[in-house]
């Protein structure tokens, strides 16, 4: 690195101790040269990532140099999806995350001392990016040992990467993230941990593991909600896409949900039967298939994939305002099993016009990494959780300008349900809610059934306020405050909520959300008549369609209303409503504080007392 680089960087005095005394620090010019780095080198065709740990050699990942890209695999299991608990706060700032000093009985500071004395000891990669993309982005910078620099590549492409030699003035980051794998083993018992240090010029993240999601992707996400938290703003967890019908009409749709709830898949084109039929179901009991035929989707113009930045400077007071937060995504694969399923990605992926860094796939020397390879993992199963990181101007058709949003999705992985096992697998294909209850329902966030992202868990369980409770660093109540007033600021975005994976005895995958954007799509801005919206059995759940229409085709009311399933019935359906309350109820006890909005409170007063849906309607009208 020539002195000119170092000179354009400006940070406090103990980070320019460690550059200073490093082994060696390489700034790269462009995210291409970066991947070059991830072998060791451009004559290697394969490399193993390894540290010392207490005296002995631990490799953590295999990289392979394929014709389309690096395929990146973990040595071990738990490696390959983001651990939920893995963040730790070190200062002292409001959080209702766990402390550092509480979790292990001592302050940071020593541990962060010797983190900078064993970055010195390494060949180190700088990596300045802009957090939020172009747009609004702040200032950040990567401090990593070198033979890790696959990490980079990731942390390159999934955030604004910044040539500094292209920079004006002086590049001054407000975020930077120090990555220093072995601390793993030696201080954090093998656990995936990352500690966030806020303070008031410089917000610090400490990546003690090498899965870049809970901090390339997920921790500066964190970043951006506290940079929010402080301004009075949200970025949003979730994907965007602008659909235009064969009729040319357009609207825009904004999907929310957990890790798994199919932010990526509302970008994705409707996956069809080798006929062209798209199947919706399959009857568990029966294994009775039901078909659709469409026989021209509509186009898709993706906008978003994971993070949307909601910027005040943005908003109009009519309909929410978003931009991408993001410069790549982090596209997960599970779905992909076989050739064929997504051809329009398959394409991209196949044939990048640049390498691309692959995650839990299979990869040969100099051959081409295939998708649908998946990474086997030690029980014999093909891992949950493949990705590649895609950077988003290797999208076509995608809009890199602010939208205003016509409807913002929630999507929930739900399990089967019948009288015998019932479960909230109780979700018809679309409900219709008012605004109080799609404020709610981020309240609550849940994490669904069989969610390949994470680390698996028991039962239903909550993503957190927002569906980003797990990236936050502050305190929920100031969110769910500002998630409401979002949602009273932009009264004109209409909120529905779909399940996917069951929708009863029913196995859909994510037909439902796509059915419901070609339906919405096809309605365009035409509001809902009274008689064709039911009240929900479960006031939650909002208004049922009546019927639902898509090219002259009706769709079965089993799939709109699964208590009219013969599997599931009344019975089951209660059963699988009380288990769903029960859960809802206890989430909401996390905003029983003080600080609530007084309409939030008002909002949950009327779940917690089980009352109706007009309850809801009556503290914040339905424009809809």
């Amino acid at each position: 690195m020539s002195l000119h680089d170092l000179k354009k960087f400006k940070f406090n005095e103990d980070i320019n101790h460690v550059l200073d005394n490093c082994i060696s620090l390489t700034v790269p010019k462009c995210r291409g040269e970066i991947v070059d780095m991830t072998l060791g080198g451009p004559e290697n065709d394969s490399f193993d990532v390894c540290y010392d740990v207490e005296g002995k050699s631990f490799t953590e990942i295999n990289i392979v140099r394929c014709k389309n890209g690096v395929a990146v695999n973990y040595t071990e299991d738990y490696m390959r999806r983001r651990d939920p608990d893995c963040l730790i706060i070190a200062d002292d700032e409001p959080t209702d995350k766990p402390r550092f000093k509480d979790q292990y009985g001592e302050d940071f500071a020593p541990l962060k001392e010797k983190t900078y004395r064993w970055l010195e000891e390494q060949d180190l990669i700088l990596v300045p990016f802009m957090a939020g993309g172009e747009y609004g982005g702040y200032p950040g910078a990567l401090i990593a040992p070198k033979n890790a620099a696959f990490f980079a590549a990731g942390l390159a492409g999934l955030q604004l990467f910044v040539n500094i030699d292209e920079y004006e003035g002086i590049f001054e980051p407000r975020l930077i993230i120090f990555l220093a794998p072995p601390f793993r083993h030696t201080y954090f018992n093998g656990k995936q941990i990352v500690v966030h240090n806020r303070t008031p010029e410089l917000y610090e993240m400490f990546s003690y593991n090498l899965y870049p999601g809970p901090s390339a992707k997920k921790g500066v996400y964190g970043f951006l909600l506290d940079i929010g938290e402080r301004e009075g703003w949200v970025t949003t967890h979730s994907s965007a896409v602008k659909v235009i019908t064969p009729y040319e009409n357009e609207i825009i749709f904004m999907h929310e949900g957990a890790s798994g709830g199919g932010k990526s898949e509302m970008g994705e084109n409707i996956h069809r039967e080798p006929d062209g039929k798209i199947l919706i179901g399959t009857n568990l009991t029966t294994d009775e298939n039901f078909y659709l035929i469409l026989e021209e989707p509509c186009e898709l113009q993706p906008i978003s994939d994971d993070m949307a930045l909601c910027h005040p400077d943005l908003q109009n007071g009519r309909k929410l305002v978003i931009r991408d937060a993001e410069d790549g995504w982090f596209i997960r694969l599970d779905h992909i099993k076989q050739y064929g399923t997504e051809p329009f990605n398959e394409k991209i992926y196949i044939h990048p016009s640049e390498p691309l860094v692959f995650i839990n796939i299979q990869g040969v020397p100099k051959a081409t990494c295939l998708v649908w390879e998946h990474t086997i993992d030690s029980d014999g199963t093909p891992c949950p959780n493949p990705r590649v990181i895609l950077p988003r101007r290797m999208v076509p058709g995608i809009i890199n300008d602010a939208v205003e949003v016509d409807v913002r999705s929630f999507g929930i992985r739900t399990p089967p349900c019948t009288k015998e096992r019932p479960s909230y697998g109780i979700l018809g294909m679309l409900h219709v809610l008012p605004p109080a209850l799609g404020w709610l329902w981020r309240l609550v966030a849940p994490r669904g059934h069989n969610n390949p992202s994470i680390i698996e868990t028991e039962g239903i369980t909550s993503e957190g306020i927002g569906s980003y409770g797990p990236f936050l660093t502050g305190k929920w109540v100031n969110h769910a405050n500002l998630l409401l007033e979002q949602i009273q600021n932009s009264l004109s975005t209409r909120f529905v909520l779909v399940p996917n994976q069951h929708i009863g005895c029913y196995r859909v995958g994510f037909k439902p959300q796509w059915l419901m954007r070609e339906y919405l799509a096809r309605r365009g801005s035409a509001k809902f008549k009274q008689d064709h919206l039911v009240p929900a059995r479960l006031p939650v759940l909002g208004y049922c369609l009546d019927n639902l229409k898509i090219d002259g085709q009706f769709v079965r009311t089993a799939f709109l209303r699964p208590e009219t399933q013969a599997e599931v019935g009344i019975e089951g359906y209660d059963k699988g409503a009380a288990q769903l309350m029960e859960f809802v109820k206890r989430e909401l006890s996390n905003y029983d504080v003080p600080e609530l909005n007084p309409l939030g409170r008002k909002i949950i007063e009327v779940c917690k007392n089980d009352g109706s849906l007009q309850d809801y309607i009556d503290l914040i009208p339905m424009r809809y």
